[in-house]
């Protein structure tokens, strides 16, 4: 039982606990039972060897390690249950020698959920941005579409030059201080001029030139460049214009419609499109009204951050950051390098950000046990039925990899946390503002 606990420093508490000497001495049998079915001595067989006589040859002590896995779990359980705390990180012990017929004593020592002092989370004023859809918002994802489906036709006329926008089909020999730079040479380049994929000054160059015409291209590699031994130095390309094709756009009409989407004519695509982006400036504006609202009532609250929150934080963002960059074809040892810094500062420069969640959500979670709010089965269940129809498969199947995966906590706290926030929105006091296009 817990015979006293205190707070030592930060957010962690010292807890001095005492088991019972009949449970001492349980465990010890139920130790000694474990034990002896490991043991080997001439004249008895496995697991057979009496009690006095392990201890005799061995030592009590050999009971000891087993006991005490059986003791001290839930002893230090309980007393966690009765002062009614959270703990954050595993708990460190300090325990005397156990002895048969004598109480245990223990120390635990363990990180918990700190305290956190709310301000005000209701009737909380905040803005909230309303952006009517527009014609020219419509244009502008039409336009945008017909770019997506455009088709790049050469150039027929060979007294055309290069213009900005089109696209050339390249040969180049690169020379560095004079000499020739193999690596930089390249056969049958695609290239868009003016997308400024190439080293500054290179793509303004080929501006004017004409099917077969060969050009010496002069430019300098940037001071920043990522191989240093060409930061900064010279370099001259010899170039070859083998073609030249333009961007074509689709005509807009009924029969771009149909070959693009579900519907006949230009006139229904228009209706959907702008229902769509109605509902998408509805949930851009909603997501802004709730970080605007998490942010305020997080700034009026106060609560000591602990840092293996925040550091477990940095390392979801990392991860995060990790995976981004693999998408990209990149580690994260090779964007350090790029970029001139240590993996360290890397996590460093995204230590404010981390303590920002880390607060929100420990505001968030005070909120929620204010409030009484919590998560039952059928919310889950609810919240898996959504997803299984989601991806056509049977709620029951998603369900059992949800549970063997260890999602299901996480989606509790999901949906929990969704609840808090609909509750500060419903309770806010909102004032719509028109956004400008």
């Amino acid at each position: 039982m817990l015979t006293r606990w205190e707070k030592i420093e930060h957010n962690k508490i010292k807890l001095e606990i005492e088991v019972a000497a009949p449970e001492v001495d349980k465990a010890l049998e139920k130790a000694y039972r474990r034990v002896v079915k490991k043991v080997n001595l001439p004249g008895f067989r496995r697991g057979k060897v009496p009690r006095r006589i392990l201890e005799a040859r061995f030592g009590p002590e050999i009971l000891h390690e087993d006991a005490l896995e059986l003791l001290i779990p839930p002893a230090y359980d309980a007393a966690i249950a009765e002062i009614d705390v959270e703990p954050i990180d595993q708990p460190r012990f300090d325990y005397d020698k156990i002895e048969e017929g004598k109480p245990f004593h223990f120390e635990a020592v363990v990180e918990v959920l700190p305290p956190v002092e709310l301000g005000e989370y209701k009737g909380v004023e905040v803005e909230q941005e309303k952006r009517e859809v527009t014609d020219a918002d419509i244009e502008r994802q039409l336009n945008s579409l017909r770019e997506q489906h455009a088709r790049l036709v050469p150039v027929e006329d060979e007294t055309a030059g290069v213009q900005e926008g089109d696209f050339v089909l390249i040969d180049f020999q690169a020379y560095v201080d004079g000499e020739p730079f193999p690596e930089g040479d390249a056969e049958n380049y695609s290239l868009e001029v003016g997308s400024k994929t190439l080293i500054p000054g290179f793509e303004e160059q080929l501006v004017g030139m004409k099917v077969n015409e060969e050009k010496e291209v002069k430019v300098a590699f940037p001071e920043d460049y990522r191989e240093e031994k060409l930061a900064g130095k010279e370099a001259l390309f010899k170039v070859k214009l083998k073609q030249i094709k333009q961007k074509r756009l689709p005509e807009l009409n009924d029969d771009f419609v149909k070959e693009i989407s579900e519907f006949e004519t230009l006139d229904e695509f228009k209706a959907d499109l702008r229902a769509r982006l109605e509902k998408l400036y509805d949930e851009q504006a909603r997501a802004k009204l709730e970080e605007a609202l998490i942010d305020k009532v997080s700034a009026a609250s106060q609560v000591e951050l602990p840092r293996i929150l925040v550091e477990r934080q940095i390392d979801r963002m990392m991860r995060e950051t990790e995976q981004f960059l693999r998408y990209q074809g990149l580690t994260l040892e090779k964007y350090a390098e790029m970029a001139g810094k240590t993996i360290e500062e890397l996590r460093e420069e995204k230590r404010g950000e981390a303590e920002k969640i880390t607060k929100a959500n420990l505001v968030l979670d005070a909120v929620a046990k204010k409030e009484g709010i919590t998560v039952d089965e059928s919310e889950i269940d609810a919240r898996i039925s959504e997803l299984a129809s989601r991806y056509n498969d049977q709620p029951d199947r998603v369900k059992e990899i949800f549970e063997k995966q260890g999602r299901i906590p996480l989606m509790k706290e999901e949906i929990r946390m969704r609840k808090v926030i609909d509750l500060l929105v419903q309770e806010a006091r909102i004032k719509e503002v028109k956004k400008a296009e």
